[in-house]
Protein backbone atom coordinates (compact mmCIF):
# COMPACT_ATOMS: atom_id res chain seq x y z
CA UNK A 1 0.00 0.00 0.00
CA UNK A 2 1.21 3.19 -1.26
CA UNK A 3 2.19 5.39 1.88
CA UNK A 4 1.69 8.82 -0.02
CA UNK A 5 -1.80 7.88 -0.81
CA UNK A 6 -3.12 5.94 2.44
CA UNK A 7 -1.57 9.74 3.85
CA UNK A 8 -3.21 11.66 1.94
CA UNK A 9 -6.47 9.75 2.25
CA UNK A 10 -5.88 9.96 6.17
CA UNK A 11 -5.80 13.62 5.40
CA UNK A 12 -8.68 13.50 3.74
CA UNK A 13 -10.53 11.62 6.39
CA UNK A 14 -9.29 13.65 9.15
CA UNK A 15 -10.88 16.87 7.61
CA UNK A 16 -14.31 15.41 6.89
CA UNK A 17 -13.73 13.99 10.88
CA UNK A 18 -13.17 17.77 11.79
CA UNK A 19 -16.56 19.32 9.95
CA UNK A 20 -19.73 19.61 11.95
CA UNK A 21 -22.04 17.54 9.68
CA UNK A 22 -21.50 13.82 9.94
CA UNK A 23 -19.80 12.49 6.97
CA UNK A 24 -20.24 8.61 5.63
CA UNK A 25 -16.98 7.11 3.75
CA UNK A 26 -17.24 3.96 1.74
CA UNK A 27 -14.34 1.74 1.73
CA UNK A 28 -15.44 -1.31 -0.56
CA UNK A 29 -12.89 -3.93 -2.07
CA UNK A 30 -13.15 -7.84 -3.50
CA UNK A 31 -13.01 -10.45 -0.33
CA UNK A 32 -9.26 -10.70 0.55
CA UNK A 33 -8.26 -7.57 -0.45
CA UNK A 34 -7.55 -6.36 3.16
CA UNK A 35 -10.34 -3.92 4.55
CA UNK A 36 -10.58 -4.74 7.82
CA UNK A 37 -6.50 -4.14 7.53
CA UNK A 38 -6.82 -0.62 6.09
CA UNK A 39 -9.84 0.02 8.21
CA UNK A 40 -8.37 -0.66 11.24
CA UNK A 41 -4.89 1.28 10.62
CA UNK A 42 -7.39 4.15 9.62
CA UNK A 43 -9.36 4.13 12.50
CA UNK A 44 -5.83 4.35 14.78
CA UNK A 45 -5.40 7.46 12.75
CA UNK A 46 -8.54 8.66 13.46
CA UNK A 47 -9.79 8.03 16.75
CA UNK A 48 -12.90 9.69 16.51
CA UNK A 49 -14.09 8.35 13.32
CA UNK A 50 -16.48 4.78 13.98
CA UNK A 51 -17.04 1.90 11.75
CA UNK A 52 -20.04 0.50 10.32
CA UNK A 53 -19.12 -2.98 8.91
CA UNK A 54 -21.32 -4.80 5.82
CA UNK A 55 -20.57 -7.75 7.13
CA UNK A 56 -23.01 -7.59 10.59
CA UNK A 57 -25.63 -8.13 7.91
CA UNK A 58 -24.96 -11.68 6.97
CA UNK A 59 -27.99 -13.84 6.91
CA UNK A 60 -28.24 -16.33 9.81
CA UNK A 61 -26.62 -19.68 8.68
CA UNK A 62 -30.42 -21.14 10.00
CA UNK A 63 -31.76 -18.92 7.84
CA UNK A 64 -29.58 -19.86 4.68
CA UNK A 65 -29.67 -22.84 5.11
CA UNK A 66 -33.02 -23.15 4.68
CA UNK A 67 -33.17 -20.81 1.48
CA UNK A 68 -30.21 -23.38 0.00
CA UNK A 69 -27.69 -20.32 0.30
CA UNK A 70 -25.15 -21.56 2.96
CA UNK A 71 -22.60 -22.65 0.64
CA UNK A 72 -22.89 -18.83 -1.18
CA UNK A 73 -22.39 -17.09 1.94
CA UNK A 74 -20.89 -13.72 1.51
CA UNK A 75 -22.19 -13.50 -2.26
CA UNK A 76 -24.77 -10.36 -2.37
CA UNK A 77 -28.07 -12.18 -1.63
CA UNK A 78 -26.66 -13.09 1.37
CA UNK A 79 -26.79 -9.81 3.70
CA UNK A 80 -29.91 -7.98 4.71
CA UNK A 81 -29.81 -5.46 2.50
CA UNK A 82 -32.61 -3.43 3.43
CA UNK A 83 -31.39 -3.45 7.39
CA UNK A 84 -28.44 -2.01 5.89
CA UNK A 85 -29.70 0.77 4.37
CA UNK A 86 -31.95 1.42 6.83
CA UNK A 87 -29.03 1.33 9.50
CA UNK A 88 -27.36 3.83 6.73
CA UNK A 89 -30.58 6.10 6.59
CA UNK A 90 -30.66 6.34 10.76
CA UNK A 91 -26.59 7.56 10.89
CA UNK A 92 -27.21 9.79 7.90
CA UNK A 93 -30.04 11.11 9.58
CA UNK A 94 -27.81 12.58 12.56
CA UNK A 95 -30.37 13.30 14.96
CA UNK A 96 -28.45 13.27 17.95
CA UNK A 97 -29.36 9.82 18.96
CA UNK A 98 -26.64 6.85 19.36
CA UNK A 99 -27.35 4.04 16.99
CA UNK A 100 -26.69 0.73 18.13
CA UNK A 101 -25.40 -1.66 15.16
CA UNK A 102 -24.69 -5.28 14.80
CA UNK A 103 -21.50 -7.01 14.13
CA UNK A 104 -20.46 -10.51 12.90
CA UNK A 105 -18.91 -12.95 15.06
CA UNK A 106 -16.53 -15.36 13.16
CA UNK A 107 -15.61 -17.33 16.05
CA UNK A 108 -19.22 -18.06 15.85
CA UNK A 109 -20.01 -17.53 12.42
CA UNK A 110 -23.14 -15.39 13.60
CA UNK A 111 -24.21 -11.79 13.49
CA UNK A 112 -24.61 -10.14 17.01
CA UNK A 113 -27.17 -7.77 17.05
CA UNK A 114 -26.85 -4.16 18.67
CA UNK A 115 -23.16 -5.14 19.47
CA UNK A 116 -21.81 -1.91 18.72
CA UNK A 117 -22.59 1.62 19.54
CA UNK A 118 -21.76 4.48 17.19
CA UNK A 119 -22.19 7.39 19.13
CA UNK A 120 -24.11 10.10 17.88
CA UNK A 121 -20.85 12.60 19.07
CA UNK A 122 -19.39 11.21 15.18
CA UNK A 123 -18.99 12.99 12.64
CA UNK A 124 -16.89 10.49 10.59
CA UNK A 125 -18.11 6.85 9.91
CA UNK A 126 -15.86 4.32 7.83
CA UNK A 127 -18.40 2.03 6.35
CA UNK A 128 -16.91 -0.95 5.12
CA UNK A 129 -17.91 -3.87 2.77
CA UNK A 130 -17.30 -5.94 -0.68
CA UNK A 131 -20.40 -4.40 -2.50
CA UNK A 132 -20.56 -0.83 -1.06
CA UNK A 133 -20.53 -0.21 -4.86
CA UNK A 134 -21.86 -2.80 -6.58
CA UNK A 135 -24.15 -1.56 -9.67
CA UNK A 136 -26.94 -3.24 -9.08
CA UNK A 137 -29.99 -2.83 -7.73
CA UNK A 138 -30.55 -1.84 -4.47
CA UNK A 139 -26.82 -2.03 -3.71
CA UNK A 140 -26.34 0.80 -6.33
CA UNK A 141 -28.97 2.89 -4.11
CA UNK A 142 -26.79 3.09 -1.26
CA UNK A 143 -24.21 5.51 -3.13
CA UNK A 144 -26.48 8.77 -2.19
CA UNK A 145 -25.36 8.11 1.96
CA UNK A 146 -21.51 8.43 0.63
CA UNK A 147 -19.52 11.67 0.99
CA UNK A 148 -16.55 9.77 -0.43
CA UNK A 149 -15.96 6.53 -1.70
CA UNK A 150 -13.05 4.45 -1.95
CA UNK A 151 -11.85 0.88 -3.61
CA UNK A 152 -9.06 -1.36 -2.73
CA UNK A 153 -6.94 -2.46 -5.66
CA UNK A 154 -5.35 -5.83 -5.27
CA UNK A 155 -3.78 -7.70 -8.19
CA UNK A 156 -6.19 -10.69 -9.24
CA UNK A 157 -3.45 -13.01 -8.61
CA UNK A 158 -2.73 -11.95 -4.89
CA UNK A 159 -6.37 -11.81 -4.73
CA UNK A 160 -6.69 -15.96 -5.31
CA UNK A 161 -3.50 -16.33 -3.07
CA UNK A 162 -5.46 -14.89 0.02
CA UNK A 163 -8.40 -16.57 -0.73
CA UNK A 164 -6.77 -19.46 -0.84
CA UNK A 165 -5.45 -19.41 2.34
CA UNK A 166 -8.18 -18.56 4.17
CA UNK A 167 -9.37 -22.74 3.83
CA UNK A 168 -5.97 -23.79 4.29
CA UNK A 169 -7.04 -26.07 7.49
CA UNK A 170 -9.69 -27.49 5.64
CA UNK A 171 -9.37 -30.88 3.22
CA UNK A 172 -8.28 -30.08 -0.41
CA UNK A 173 -11.83 -30.68 -1.62
CA UNK A 174 -13.46 -28.99 0.88
CA UNK A 175 -11.30 -25.93 0.57
CA UNK A 176 -11.48 -25.90 -3.50
CA UNK A 177 -15.20 -25.79 -3.30
CA UNK A 178 -15.26 -23.06 -0.99
CA UNK A 179 -12.79 -21.34 -2.90
CA UNK A 180 -13.91 -21.88 -6.53
CA UNK A 181 -17.60 -21.83 -6.11
CA UNK A 182 -18.21 -19.23 -3.48
CA UNK A 183 -14.69 -16.95 -3.00
CA UNK A 184 -13.66 -16.67 -6.50
CA UNK A 185 -17.42 -15.79 -8.06
CA UNK A 186 -17.91 -12.70 -5.48
CA UNK A 187 -14.40 -11.94 -6.10
CA UNK A 188 -14.98 -11.65 -10.17
CA UNK A 189 -18.62 -9.88 -9.53
CA UNK A 190 -16.83 -7.04 -7.62
CA UNK A 191 -14.60 -6.55 -9.51
CA UNK A 192 -16.70 -6.51 -13.01
CA UNK A 193 -20.01 -4.59 -11.73
CA UNK A 194 -18.42 -2.40 -9.35
CA UNK A 195 -18.92 1.46 -9.91
CA UNK A 196 -16.47 3.92 -10.39
CA UNK A 197 -14.99 4.98 -6.86
CA UNK A 198 -13.89 8.44 -6.32
CA UNK A 199 -10.26 7.05 -5.00
CA UNK A 200 -8.71 3.90 -6.02
CA UNK A 201 -6.32 2.82 -3.44
CA UNK A 202 -3.84 0.19 -4.03
CA UNK A 203 -3.30 -2.75 -1.22
CA UNK A 204 -0.86 -5.27 -2.55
Amino acid sequence: MSRTIIEALTDRLRKLANAPTRSLVALAGPPGAGKSHVTEALLGALPDAALLPMDGFHLDDGLLRTRGDLARKGAPWTFDLDGFAATLDRLAADDGRDVLVPVFDRTLEISRGAAREIPASARLILVEGNYLLLDRPGWRDLARHFALTVMLEVPEAVLRARLAARWRDLPPDQARAKLEANDLPNMDLVLAASRAPDLILPNA
